[in-house]
């Protein structure tokens, strides 16, 4: 893990890093050094770590103000890595099983069970490399999507002791079980018209976590319509077990 370049953005350090081939980027609040390490909460994204920055900075600036530093990297195949072609075949196909209403699941499985695999991995060696950091420590959070890759990386990484997952991405049914198997504490947020997403199959996961745990925030509205009081809400569910 090396860095490649620092900026300050507002009240956080902006580090961006490599683990090999793979691009991340580090958020730091600007109090945070060796004699007063924080508390590390990883941001999933749906792809593309340059078109999802703008929307990662609110939320690393929303965790800073809570003494939380954040991290993200790029997901296979995504922004400037090496591309997936058998991912993009699988993406177009359930696009186009979605549009005529067809089976979906054994495109699904396709799509998105390599990821998983892949990237799960991925974040466990970035997970190594930013917890070296004198100034970062656990325990750590995860917070985002995609619902698959968070759902795998909660099950195996015992460093992970809270989670927000974002609802509504389509996960294979061959994972609710590895659902079923989550004991650690989950917030659940969950836009009822997303109109890309699968509101029962997020249903009938969060019915299927097994953790103590678990809250299921839903809000009207769709992908991009999510309240700023529901930031609030996980704002306060990770403090709660992270701070």
């Amino acid at each position: 893990m090396y860095f490649t370049s620092q900026d300050i953005v507002g009240d956080i350090t902006e580090r961006h890093f490599r683990i090999g081939e793979i691009p991340g980027v580090l958020w730091t609040p600007t109090s945070a050094h060796a004699d007063s390490p924080a508390p590390l909460i990883l941001l999933g994204h749906p792809g593309d770590l340059g078109r999802m920055h703008p929307r990662l900075v609110a939320r690393a600036q929303r965790a800073a103000a809570d003494g939380f530093a954040t991290a993200s990297i790029e997901l296979p195949g995504g922004g400037d890595r090496q591309p997936l072609p058998e991912i993009e075949r699988a993406r177009n196909d359930l696009h186009a099983a979605l549009a005529v209403g067809g089976p979906i699941d054994e495109v699904v499985d396709r799509l998105v069970l390599p990821l998983v695999s892949q990237a799960v991995p991925e974040w466990q060696s970035a997970l190594d490399g930013l917890l070296a950091l004198p100034e970062l420590r656990g325990p750590v959070g995860f917070s985002g999507g995609i619902l698959a890759i968070a759902i795998r990386l909660a099950r195996v990484e015992p460093r992970i002791e809270a989670a927000g997952f974002f609802a509504g991405s389509f996960v294979p049914r061959s994972m609710f079980e590895e659902a079923r198997q989550l004991t650690l504490p989950l917030h659940v947020l969950l836009q009822w018209d997303d109109s890309g997403n699968d509101r029962q199959l997020a249903l009938d996961l969060f019915d299927a976590f097994g953790s103590a745990e678990k809250t299921l925030h839903a809000n009207m509205g769709g992908h991009t319509g999510v309240p700023e009081f529901a930031g609030d809400d996980a704002a306060r569910f990770f403090k709660r077990h992270l701070g």
